[in-house]
């Protein structure tokens, strides 16, 4: 796909990690995608039809139905991340997009199964637990690992 939208004239960026398989006669380093499924390409919204021909792409990222370019330093913060896998070894991992005024629960400790809305303090999680008929919230500040998003049913 990269060299799809590099052939097209665009510039793009599949990020890959490296990481070394085991085989029955020998190891060797294999590249895989970070983000499976996910190729970025810089080009003008007027260009966007262009980039939607081309072969396996299926859309554009959107966010409320607007197509939604990535900043700069979260794509270089994301090239650093690549060339830091691929130095040790050290794969990343999942970890839940939380964002402040998100409803969340607590997932381990005393407040196990507590919702209430994000705030972030200082790197710390702060849950809010609000009463609405009564008008009164109370937060509680907890280590942020411990809290996950709510997924209400």
């Amino acid at each position: 796909m990269d060299r799809l939208f590099s052939g097209a004239g665009f510039e793009s960026y599949l990020p890959l990690v490296e990481l070394e398989r085991q085989w029955a006669d020998r190891k060797k380093r294999v590249a895989f995608p970070l983000f499976p499924g996910y190729v970025f390409a810089r080009f003008r919204l007027g260009e966007m039809h262009e980039i939607l021909k081309t072969p396996g792409v299926v859309t554009v990222v959107r966010v409320n139905g607007y197509p939604t370019p990535i900043r700069e330093e979260e794509l270089e913060s994301v090239r650093r991340l690549v060339a830091g896998v691929n130095q040790t070894g050290v794969m990343p991992s999942p970890s839940d997009y939380l964002e402040e005024g998100q409803e969340v629960v607590v997932a381990e400790g005393p407040f196990k199964g507590m919702y209430g809305v994000l705030l972030e303090v200082k790197g710390k999680a702060s849950v809010v637990v609000r009463l609405s008929a009564i008008r009164q919230a109370v937060r509680v500040t907890l280590d942020r690992r411990l809290v996950r998003p709510a997924r209400m049913w």
